[in-house]
């Protein structure tokens, strides 16, 4: 029988298949789905939601080092946190597989980049294996196991946001049940002080050679590298889902070799099949990691100088691309209206950032999560945005800036959420009270990992499997640092909002460390029952001075020169209420 699934849900089925026994990752788009889909085979493997990237990749190959294959689930610019951890373990090897699942993301549909991580694969001196369909997906995990520990390395598993996403058929298979020799101690391996880390590099360049030579041979064998030949005339080498897009497009008889072991490349096997046709391209999305490589070898290629190394491709953008051919359409009679993404109505969010949008000299320095979107119109509430963390720690930066050039006239809040905090905020606030900054850290609690679709984090108080756990407390941690005073408060009551914003700018003003919680619950947490209710206009008292539409709340617009508020869209969380200065918006219990 055969299953319609996501690339990241039949990668969670290949885990299971597998034999893979713990798994630990953070949530990222593109490849959260992957972790979520395993608590259904928690009686054959453990699965966790780790505090980040790095700590993930460290559990995932400690299980590795005990014996056990293991997988770690990230996206790319999570493997930035994790890089730390999988460059040393490409110099000590596994004991375990060891496979680190990675989710690029061409089009930076979800990302703040899209940087290309085969590069991490070359740089680390680890094997890279790359699946381009659903099928694959699941089938080459076992492949990337059995790469893993036969050449002692772990296996960078390189996606993009279209292989996790796109839907396919797939062919289940039993598990693999796969027992781990007895733990033995074994310093010389896995404690890389420098002599070790020297004396193990050499084994890891001889480690290359042997992949390349197995990417020609078994690799091929076993369906890793496909070879599919056909008139002569064109020949392609391509990988991932450029494959598929390369198949529709190319003519019949074109000669393809899909390289599903991408590093080391099989420089063999790609010199003699270069041979065999007139005319060879390289198609790949992003960078010219394959290309480079091919032409390095003195293999004649076209590539990227018609492709591009922008954004990701589909079957129209080859097409026109390689043989000019652009799409008969038909175009749209009106533009279509720009929806960018905004903050949820009823989001506890939306108050914290009304409320320091009112004074322009406050400087907000944001991170990644819901709460980016602070920075969208009319909130116009962020100055930075960087990465995961970077919200204190950036703001620990202007800070001292400011101190040396000499402006006094600003405040910084330094904005990150609850799993942020956890993530890589803790750091962050220890550098503000370390380094005595004059800035105010606010996390931003709504009770869950909100963005990549509610996922547990340390301060929840459950675990991925579903099981009680301790809740950390934000407050008490701020405390422990030594922040005085800690104020938590409602986001949405903004008479409150605005009394603590003020009493801790007070408290800076005295020389003293303040910090912010906001705590309200996302109303979309199955678990929390929320209050039923909504708010109406009250169209005699309304004056249309545009006040509550400053909130940017989506269920709330204006509508015959009245503000108007859509009863679909409002969870009844009276912000724009609190905004109306004439008490035009009336809140209605349902």
């Amino acid at each position: 029988m055969k299953h319609l699934m996501s690339g990241n849900e039949a990668i969670a089925r290949g885990i299971y298949e597998a034999g893979i026994k713990v798994a630990s990752a953070y949530p990222g788009t593109p490849s959260t789905e992957i972790l979520e889909e395993l608590p259904q085979y928690k009686d054959s493997l453990y699965c966790e939601w780790a505090p980040n990237e790095k700590v993930a990749t460290e559990v995932a190959y400690g299980a590795s080092v005990a014996g056990s294959r293991s997988v770690t689930t990230m996206k790319m610019v999570g493997l930035n946190v994790a890089a730390d951890p999988l460059f040393t373990a490409g110099y000590m090897g596994v004991g375990g597989a060891y496979i680190i699942v990675n989710a690029d993301d061409p089009s930076c549909h979800s990302s703040q980049n899209e940087q290309d991580n085969r590069h991490y694969a070359r740089a680390a001196k680890i094997a890279c294996i790359e699946p381009s369909d659903p099928q694959e997906c699941k089938d080459f995990v076992a492949l990337a196991c059995e790469v893993s520990e036969q050449f002692d390395t772990p296996v960078l598993y390189r996606t993009t946001t279209r292989v996790n996403h796109s839907k396919g058929l797939v062919e289940f298979g039993e598990r693999t049940e796969v027992t781990a020799k007895p733990y033995a101690r074994n310093t010389r391996k896995f404690v890389c002080v420098p002599a070790n880390a020297y004396a193990n590099h050499p084994l890891v360049e001889e480690r290359l050679i042997k992949l390349a030579e197995y990417g020609c041979t078994t690799a091929v064998e076993n369906g890793l590298n496909k070879l599919e030949l056909g008139n002569g005339r064109i020949g392609v080498i391509t990988a991932g889902i450029s494959y598929t897009y390369a198949k529709e497009v190319f003519p019949e008889g074109t000669s393809f070799l899909k390289l599903g072991l991408t590093f080391p490349l099989p420089m063999k096997l790609i010199a003699d099949f270069a041979k065999k046709v007139e005319k060879l391209y390289v198609i790949e999305e992003l960078e010219p990691f394959m290309e480079d490589q091919i032409k390095a070898a003195g293999i004649p290629c076209v590539g990227k100088e018609l492709i591009g190394n922008m954004y990701e491709l589909n079957t129209q953008l080859v097409r026109e691309r390689i043989f000019g051919e652009k799409a008969d359409c038909i175009a749209p009679d009106q533009a279509v209206a720009k929806r960018p993404p905004a903050l949820c109505p009823g989001c506890p969010h939306r108050g914290f950032f009304y409320t320091l949008s009112k004074n322009k000299n406050y400087v907000v320095t944001g991170d990644i999560g819901c709460y980016t979107l602070g920075v969208a119109p009319p909130l116009n509430c962020m100055d930075v945005c960087i990465c995961m963390g970077g919200g204190f720690s950036a703001g620990m930066g202007i800070s001292k800036s400011f101190e040396q050039e000499g402006v006094t006239d600003k405040v910084i809040f330094g904005v990150v959420g609850d799993s942020t905090f956890f993530h890589s905020g803790m750091t962050g606030a220890a550098e503000i009270i370390w380094n005595n900054g004059r800035m105010i850290p606010c996390v931003l609690d709504n009770r869950i990992t909100g963005m990549t679709g509610h996922q547990e984090n340390p301060g929840s108080g459950f675990t991925l499997q579903g099981d009680p756990s301790a809740m950390l407390s934000v407050e008490k941690i701020f405390t422990a640092y030594g922040f005085d005073p800690v104020l938590t408060v409602d986001p949405q009551d903004l008479t409150a909002m605005k009394n603590t914003v003020d009493t801790a700018v007070a408290a800076l003003n005295e020389g003293k460390h303040p910090a912010i919680v906001t705590r309200r619950p996302c109303l979309l947490i199955k678990r929390v029952k929320h209050e039923k209710a909504l708010c109406k206009v009250n169209p005699d008292k309304c004056r249309s001075c545009k006040s509550c539409l400053k909130v940017g709340c989506a269920a709330v617009s204006l509508k015959d020169g009245k503000a108007f508020i859509d009863a679909t869209q409002c969870v009844g969380c009276t912000v724009c209420a609190q905004a109306c200065p004439f008490d035009a918006i009336e809140k209605e219990e349902m």
